[in-house]
């Protein structure tokens, strides 16, 4: 096991890099990227940074010349033998050949495309543009390195000893939240935290903490380096980049209404199983499902991602039982800023009456809160979105309204169109 203090005190040199390999992203990633280059191939779009904690002055946390260094190493990255052999070779979801040889043969040789940085006061501007299935790669490493490198901002006067206790108490709050979890039975619970993560290794170090203290409980984590490393399930489905990107494609209301829909018809068409997840809440899950075709229904479950999360798994068992399905057969996954508390509430409610499984983030693989002075190394919320497609803008509206996202005429218009009425608002923590 890696001395983490010691590999965080010896970051003196020139470049220690942040992302060594294209496969250190989530799994959802690349299945997302195989049914862009199938069915969106000429598709442009623009990802870009968006910091929604704007009270953390990135730019002036960040040098930008170590910046640029990173993810410059970043383009200069390929699949190696053995990871291009794991992906080929691996069985994913029960599934062999996941990943089809035309998509493999251009992920073999793709490179990722440029980036636009650009200080802009305290923050940064960061965006990236080209064909989808290209550009898409960008969101996870960016995020990677840029949590990173405000890590090491924070950590890079700190001195040996220091650091041995900091990663000492730290891990000994994750030991404790794994033993807390050990007592919920029937558990199943997955590492859902790369993008936001304190650092790969500490990433790293979280995963085989689960593997040893939970067993069977833990099913997997969402990073495929880790997953190939530490030979566990590599875990993930789709995410809202599909919906919000298939809607600015949109030529008319009708054709608007319609996409969120054409996605998950272009995801059935090629998986099955357990990767029939559906994510309804990028339009208001509410009016999502009641629009929902019958035969959607038969998927294998929901992921609730926005929202007071008990409400969503509430919208979900109505509208199973609505179209005749039985909930007890169906998988509702939370994933949206959980801990301990939350993690056994729901499973509390939930567990007798549906199957029920967590995908666990940013408060497993990046909670220092209270460990450092100011509590410099608190987790906030960085997002790297796409936000045009073919020139028109991305709009993105949660059951959450704090996670809103577009030009504020495009929200109006996707809120009359998806009948999107009033709306809570939870404050967005991670």
């Amino acid at each position: 096991m890696v001395d983490i203090a010691t590999r965080v005190y010896n970051h003196k040199w020139k470049i220690d890099p942040i992302v060594r390999s294209l496969i250190d992203t989530d799994f959802y990633k690349l299945l997302m990227c195989q049914s862009v280059f199938r069915n969106k191939p000429q598709t442009d779009v623009v990802f870009s940074l968006i910091n929604r904690s704007n009270h953390i002055p990135l730019a002036e946390l960040i040098d930008e010349g170590e910046l640029r260094e990173q993810l410059d190493h970043i383009r200069s990255l390929s699949l190696s033998r053995g990871e291009s052999t794991w992906l080929r070779g691996n069985t994913f979801y029960g599934k062999r050949q996941m990943f089809r040889s035309d998509f493999m043969e251009w992920f073999e040789n793709m490179r990722l495309p440029p980036y636009h940085l650009e200080r802009k006061g305290d923050q940064y501007e960061l965006t990236f543009e080209g064909k989808w299935h290209e550009v898409m790669l960008w969101e996870i490493p960016a995020l990677a390195v840029l949590m990173e490198l405000r890590s090491r901002a924070v950590l890079n006067d700190m001195r040996r000893f220091e650091l041995q206790v900091l990663y000492a108490r730290a891990m000994t709050r994750v030991w404790e939240k794994i033993e807390q979890l050990r007592e919920i039975d029937g558990l199943g619970i997955a590492d859902f935290g790369t993008r936001r993560r304190h650092s790969f290794l500490w990433q790293d170090w979280c995963v085989q903490a689960m593997i040893e203290g939970l067993g069977p409980a833990f099913s997997g984590t969402s990073n495929c380096l880790i997953a190939m490393r530490r030979e566990v399930e590599a875990i993930g489905t789709n995410a809202h980049e599909l919906p919000m990107v298939y809607s600015a494609l949109a030529e008319t209301d009708e054709a608007l209404a319609q996409a969120p829909y054409d996605v998950l018809s272009d995801w059935h068409d090629e998986h099955e199983g357990n990767l029939r997840i559906i994510l309804p809440d990028t339009y208001g899950t509410q009016g999502f499902l009641d629009r929902a075709p019958d035969w959607l229904a038969g998927w294998t479950g929901i992921r609730v991602d926005s929202g007071d999360p008990a409400t969503g798994a509430e919208i979900a068992i109505n509208w199973w039982n609505s179209r005749g399905e039985d909930p007890t057969q169906k998988r509702v996954i939370f994933s949206d800023g959980l801990d301990v508390d939350k993690i056994r509430e729901l499973h509390g409610q939930f567990a007798h009456r549906t199957k029920v499984s967590f995908g666990w983030g940013t408060l497993l693989t990046n909670d220092f809160r209270g460990l450092v002075p100011d509590d410099a190394l608190a987790p906030f919320s960085l997002v790297c979105k796409a936000v045009s497609a073919n020139g028109r803008p991305t709009v993105k509206l949660s059951d959450n309204p704090e996670k809103a996202m577009g030009p504020q005429d495009e929200i109006e218009r996707y809120k009359r169109v998806f009948g999107v009425g009033a709306q809570q608002s939870i404050e967005v923590i991670v």
